[in-house]
């Protein structure tokens, strides 16, 4: 009852505080693709909410909205889910891999897939999710029951000789030992429980989690109700033991020894006198309850492990290679060539980092990696601080995905016949969750650059659609054009856009952003330095221009300003100037990042 760790840590599609230390540092990893309260439906917390924890928590900045969008954007066919899951296997090789899907009719399908991508658990929740926060009509309206999404993915995954990599497990409103069983027999081995868990911890179901406002103190932040909460460990202790004790009972009335025996035997549930009432007349419930005929031996539950070939990684040459930089913190210098087969590359390094030294890392560019190629997705996913990877070549979707205080760099080779800053030189979704470091890419990115970045720094020559979407911290340099949709849901952090033609502004979406000229010290110091360093990491020649036109070039910057981020620093600043002022942070209130070495 003391260990202040979550065993089972979520990765939701907002990627708030996802960072190599976070994910390095528990036994499950969930990505949750939807959820039972909720189904399809993303979230917001107001900037009235983030308090000064939440916003560590979530990397953030207090007082600014948070906007979890619905869908994970790194996510658009099953193909990239199948990435993810080798993403967060990287970021932890000792973490079980799940996928939470919400029971609806086709999940099995779904189900078959999230196998095939190699995750090591996939969890079918059901339509009664108890979310406080969640609007009523998702809540009683979307989704539907555990049963039929349970029995749904036993029967594809079984018929298709899937089950025997993949552990399933169920959740949505488990009360009893009974329904434990029922869940056991419908082809479920493992049953997690949340909103009972809370209710014997002493929640009432106020239905008011939002409002900050719990009157049992068990969903609240508010240091006056937060001592009415009575829990304790033990009472969800004795309710699990109760739990299992009257399972225990069914799967001896039942004539089980284990609960791998009792998986999938749908032939020891009978509808009951229920259906038997003349209001049931018509149910068929034979799709749910007819045996499976299948050969002996095919699995009917888990029996191996998943193989998620991380034997031949890149990354484990690198950790041969830096053993001193591990242990000792010595500077490490690499040279290694890089191909599109070497996928995820740096994230396994990184959490190594992690698991030694945490959220601090190592000191800045302590190991050094210079690539030359075609990396593979992901190239430096969940880059831990004290890592810089440097790539001549380029890159493909994802790169500096997570990025955990590392530094990327991608420019092209130095013999190449075209203008960088006119060709794409990495993929879709880049930053895609970022929380601390740097990047710099000398030329173009696809779509979706530094989506939902809460507080990397970027210099990039061009970006595609729906750059710097629910971006909430951090700063951004474009170089050069966007594509539409720019700035959608950002409600922090700063971007500055070299708008040569003018065209910017019909590009922008100015709902929750203001466009202003770069005219403070203080945006004329960030920008010019981050591109400096541009220059300086990439050699540049785009870079170097606007350097050496800088008069001419300067206002020709858009700065784009969110609402909320203006008005929350301008309140900081007050404050500030009643205190003494501290010059290790940042004007965010976020600790400054060194400026980095040339590598």
């Amino acid at each position: 009852g003391d260990w202040r760790n979550s065993a089972i840590k979520q990765v939701a599609s907002g990627r708030f505080g996802v960072t190599s230390n976070y994910l390095v540092n528990a036994s499950d990893l969930q990505i949750k693709m939807a959820q039972g309260a909720k189904p399809g439906e993303g979230g917001q917390l107001p900037g009235h909410k983030v308090f000064e924890h939440i916003a560590m928590v979530r990397k953030s900045t207090p007082g600014v909205g948070l906007i979890s969008p619905p869908p994970h954007h790194d996510i658009y066919s099953i193909e990239d889910l199948a990435q993810l899951i080798h993403d967060l296997k990287n970021a932890n090789d000792k973490a079980r891999i799940h996928i939470k899907l919400v029971a609806e009719v086709g999940v099995g399908t779904v189900a078959a897939g999230v196998s095939k991508g190699k995750a090591d658990v996939v969890l079918i929740s059901g339509y009664d999710g108890g979310t406080g926060a969640s609007p009523e009509s998702s809540m009683k309206h979307a989704g539907v029951p555990w049963e039929l999404g349970l029995a749904e993915t036993q029967q594809v995954l079984v018929q298709n000789d899937l089950r025997g990599r993949i552990v399933v497990q169920t959740d949505g409103q488990l009360k009893t030992g009974r329904d434990v069983a029922i869940a056991c027999l419908l082809g479920a081995e493992e049953f997690g429980f949340a909103t009972t868990s809370l209710v014997v911890s002493g929640c009432i179901m106020l239905r008011k989690c939002h409002l900050n406002t719990c009157s049992v103190g068990v969903a609240t932040q508010d240091e006056e109700l937060r001592k009415k909460f009575s829990g304790k460990p033990e009472y969800v202790i004795n309710f699990m033991f109760l739990m299992a004790e009257q399972f225990r009972q069914i799967m001896a009335q039942l004539g089980f020894r284990t609960v791998n025996e009792m998986v999938g035997r749908v032939d020891c549930l009978e509808t009951g006198k229920a259906v038997s009432h003349w209001k049931a007349r018509g149910l068929d419930f034979s799709n749910i309850l007819t045996p499976l005929d299948v050969p002996a031996h095919v699995a009917r539950y888990c029996r191996e492990k998943q193989d998620h070939g991380l034997s031949e990684a890149l990354d484990r040459r690198f950790i041969e290679l830096c053993q001193e930089a591990l242990e000792n913190r010595t500077p490490v210098r690499i040279r290694h060539s890089i191909r599109n087969i070497n996928r995820t590359v740096g994230t396994m390094l990184s959490a190594e980092v992690s698991r030694r030294y945490g959220e601090e890392g190592l000191p800045e560019h302590t190991i050094q990696i210079q690539l030359h190629g075609s990396a593979g997705q992901s190239f430096g996913a969940f880059l831990a601080r004290g890592v810089a990877l440097s790539l001549e070549g380029d890159a493909n979707d994802y790169t500096g995905k997570g990025l955990s205080g590392g530094c990327v760099a991608v420019y092209p080779p130095t013999r190449t016949g075209f203008i960088a800053a006119d060709n794409v030189i990495i993929g879709n979704v880049a930053l895609y969750g970022a929380t601390a470091g740097k990047a710099f890419f000398c030329g173009r990115a696809g779509e979706r650059f530094a989506v939902r970045n809460s507080g990397a720094e970027a210099v990039v020559e061009g970006v595609g659609d729906h750059g710097c979407e629910y971006m909430t911290r951090g700063r951004v340099v474009v170089l050069g054009a966007t594509g539409r949709n720019f700035a959608a849901g950002m409600s922090g952090g700063i971007a500055y856009v070299l708008d040569e033609k003018g065209t910017f502004p019909s590009l922008c979406n100015r709902e929750m952003v203001d466009l202003e000229t770069v005219e403070t010290e203080e945006d004329l110091h960030d920008l010019r330095r981050m591109i400096e360093e541009h220059v300086r990491y990439t050699q540049s020649v785009r870079g170097k221009d606007v350097l050496d036109r800088w008069g001419e070039m300067l206002p020709k910057f858009v700065k784009v300003m969110p609402v909320d981020y203006r008005r929350v620093l301008e309140e900081m600043k007050t404050q500030a100037s009643q205190t003494p002022h501290d010059k290790t942070n940042d004007t965010d209130g976020h600790p400054q990042t060194p400026v980095l070495e040339t590598v």
